[in-house]
């Protein structure tokens, strides 16, 4: 069964979509309750986030907490988060556990296993699974925090797995925690607004072995997507896509 309606779930789950295990309904629970103490929430376009089948869900990544601020819109949305992680991060006590048990997906850096992270993901969305990428790999580097020419990882992954691309935009997580600011953090509910897209049209990519240029191409109308999108959301003009191998050292020092 469906949920009857596409408007955003903010309380409990959409109907229809994946099924969870109790143990990770405890951890959802903790999490969610902790960020509804952090956020008041502004949410729409869950309609655009299939209930089952596979998916890439992509996002504009500028701050430390803005995955879990995904990661709770996506829950509730009927799906189960499913995020590629740095391997030390399952070996921290407790946490660790907790992120194998919820299914994410740690690689260790520098070996096979991450080099081909693009395959791990692909045998995800071949279960049927959604998966979520930040294309840039890191945070935004451009200093308005628009996000910034992508990786052609989830182009390749797009193209060869042909699961749609959806992306999230979402703003406000630096009111909650800035590394740049001091303290860090800040408590009391602030405003945060994420809305899911429609999927990202590749169609004139597709059914072809794609050559370089494609893959730059289809990286650039993702990223330019959630650019659009997250202009909106902050009413400003949505600027070129930054390049951050352009910048200059200075700038790019003053930026840390």
């Amino acid at each position: 069964m469906t949920e009857p309606s596409p408007e955003a779930q903010y309380t409990f789950r959409r109907r229809g979509g994946d099924r969870i295990t109790f143990d990770v309904q405890v951890y959802a629970a903790i999490v969610k309750g902790a960020i509804l103490g952090l956020s008041r929430r502004n949410w729409s376009g869950m309609e655009n986030i299939p209930l089952q089948g596979p998916a890439i869900l992509v996002w504009n990544h500028y701050s430390d907490i803005d995955p879990i601020l995904v990661v709770h819109y996506v829950y509730n949305a009927g799906r189960h988060p499913r995020f590629l992680l740095k391997e030390s991060i399952v070996r921290v006590p407790v946490i660790g556990a907790i992120l194998k048990r919820s299914g994410q997906i740690p690689v260790k850096r520098g070996s096979a296993e991450a080099a081909d992270s693009l395959r791990i993901l692909r045998r995800e969305l071949d279960k049927g699974h959604v998966v979520i990428m930040a294309p840039e790999g890191t945070v935004t580097k451009e200093p308005n925090r628009w996000p910034m020419r992508g990786k052609t990882g989830v182009a390749r992954l797009a193209l060869e797995s042909g699961a749609p691309v959806i992306p999230i935009v979402q703003w406000g997580a630096l009111g909650i925690h800035d590394r740049k600011r001091d303290p860090k953090f800040r408590f009391g509910r602030k405003p945060v607004t994420v809305r899911a897209l429609p999927a990202v049209d590749l169609s004139p990519w597709l059914g072809r072995e794609p050559s370089r240029e494609d893959l730059v191409a289809v990286t650039d109308r993702i990223m330019e997507a959630l650019r659009d999108g997250l202009a909106e959301v902050r009413g400003e003009a949505a600027p070129p896509l930054f390049d951050p191998r352009q910048q200059r050292p200075e700038e790019s020092e003053s930026s840390e």
